[in-house]
This record gives C-alpha cells, sequence and structure tokens, in this order.
C-alpha cells in the first residue's frame, strides 16, 4: 500500500510539474493566436475567443523575416556541419594518437572555456574585418571551427572505444583515417547526434554575434529581426509570440529526429579520461 501512494504521490508530483512547465509555452501559442483587442482584454483569455493566424502572416510580410530564416538555417546547418568535422577529427587525435604534450595541450584547449565568448567579439570582428569577411554569414561561421566544449565532448566517447579497435585495422592494413572515418566515427553517433543538437541551438539562438557581425539587414538572422519588433515605447507581444514560436520549429524537428541518441549522448561525459 505504502508503495502503490509513493507511485501514485510521485505521478501526481510529475503532472503538476510538467503542466507548470508548460504553461509559459502554452501562454504563447494562446497569444501568438489573438488579435490586438484580445491581448489587451481583461480578464485575460487563456483560450482565444477568436483566434487568428493572422500574426503569422504578418510576420511573412515583414521586411527581411523571410531571408533571416533561409540565413539562419544557413549559418546553423554550415556551423554544425563546421564543428563536427573539426572537433572530431581533433577529438581523435587527442584520444587515439600519442604524441609529446597531448595532455598539456588538451589542458589549454579546456582552459579557453573560462574565456567569456562576449570578451572576444571585438578582435573577432577586426578579424574578420582583416580579411574582409565582415558584415557576411561566413563570419558567423568560421567561428565555430574552434570549439573546446564539442572536442571535450567527443573525446570522451572516443576514449570509451576500446583500443582493440584501433589495433585490428592497423593489422589489416588500414591508415588513422580510414580507422577514423570507417570505424570511430560509426562508433560516435550519439555523440555526434547530441552534439548537433547542441550546437545548432546554440547557434539558432545566437544573437549578440551576429549583432556584432552584420549591418546589411537582408543578411540578419532571426534573433535580430524578431528583437526588432520590439518598441521603443510599446510592443505587439502577439506578433512576438508568433515569431518566438516559429524560432522554435527547426530545434523541435531536430531534437525529434535525434532523440534517439541524445540520452545516451549526454552520457559520455562521465567516461574517465
Amino acid at each position: 500500500m505504502t508503495l502503490r501512494r509513493h507511485k501514485a504521490l510521485y505521478h501526481i508530483g510529475a503532472t503538476l510539474l510538467a503542466v507548470l512547465i508548460m504553461m509559459p509555452f502554452f501562454w504563447m501559442i494562446s497569444t501568438s493566436l489573438k488579435s490586438r483587442g484580445a491581448l489587451l482584454a481583461l480578464p485575460i483569455e487563456w483560450f482565444p475567443q477568436a483566434p487568428t493566424l493572422d500574426n503569422y502572416f504578418r510576420l511573412f510580410s515583414l521586411d527581411g523575416f523571410s531571408n533571416s530564416i533561409f540565413n539562419s538555417l544557413v549559418v546553423s546547418f554550415f556551423s554544425v556541419a563546421v564543428t563536427l568535422i573539426s572537433s572530431a577529427m581533433a577529438a581523435f587525435a587527442f584520444s587515439k594518437l600519442e604524441f609529446r604534450g597531448r595532455n598539456a595541450l588538451f589542458m589549454v584547449y579546456l582552459a579557453t572555456m573560462m574565456i567569456p565568448s562576449q570578451v572576444l567579439f571585438i578582435p573577432l570582428y577586426l578579424l574578420m574585418s582583416e580579411f574582409r569577411l565582415a558584415d557576411s554569414l561566413i563570419s558567423l561561421i568560421l567561428p565555430t571551427v574552434f570549439k573546446a566544449f564539442a572536442i571535450f565532448m567527443l573525446r570522451q566517447q572516443m576514449l570509451s572505444i576500446p583500443k582493440a579497435y584501433m589495433e585490428s585495422p592497423a593489422i589489416d592494413g588500414a591508415g588513422l583515417w580510414t580507422t577514423f572515418i570507417r570505424i570511430i566515427c560509426p562508433m560516435c553517433k550519439p555523440g555526434f547526434a547530441t552534439l548537433s543538437v547542441i550546437c545548432f541551438m546554440d547557434t539558432w539562438n545566437d544573437y549578440l554575434l551576429p549583432l556584432v557581425m552584420l549591418t546589411t539587414k537582408t543578411k540578419f538572422t532571426m534573433p535580430i529581426i524578431l528583437n526588432s519588433l520590439n518598441g521603443q515605447y510599446q510592443s505587439e507581444y502577439n506578433l512576438l509570440m508568433a515569431g518566438a514560436l516559429m524560432s522554435m520549429v527547426p530545434i523541435l524537428l531536430l531534437y525529434a529526429a535525434a532523440q534517439k541518441y541524445f540520452v545516451s549522448g549526454l552520457q559520455v561525459g562521465g567516461i574517465k579520461g
């Protein structure tokens, strides 16, 4: 009886917590379907009496909104690809290749995680300007070549792979590149999936770096365009909520596609290096 009571209390508590967490998302959806009059109505309408999709149509009629979605998708996709390729190669070197100063160099890599990214924005902008890459989407993609967290995460995954998977192909005459591509990378699918979701979400939601790098409106990413909907004296919150909901769709789709590997990929940090 006590066990059943504990289970019942557990499920009731979990349900109440889930409802509490979902309330802001429900309010976002509800507000995005309201007209401006319904938005200011008292008492508050949790369920719009006259739901409308006008806010979504207005979003796409805004100057630069459609371009911002395309720009964000391009930057996020290529940033994830660049991060996975560069981090996988670096993680392979730090986990499977023996060379002098390997651990010391890896500690230096980890130390860079303590530097706030905002501190690097101005030097990064000057560097991009020197190469005439400022005010371009490339200036948002190139910095993702180096991500210490991604290297650390994949290194932990590769450390869990036994050395026999390196030695057996070498006996058969396979080189390091063949072993890396055909054996190590396929065994790291959970780490790649998890890292893809994290990096995509980080790049998709990034506001500060595009704000520093970009000046042409046609090259703005989605967070900058959404921020422009905030007025100095008033804001159309129904339009903002529609935009925020639109910005969540790609992340939810990517998470749904990678959910199979996501949980196991998050556990790689517990492997002792």
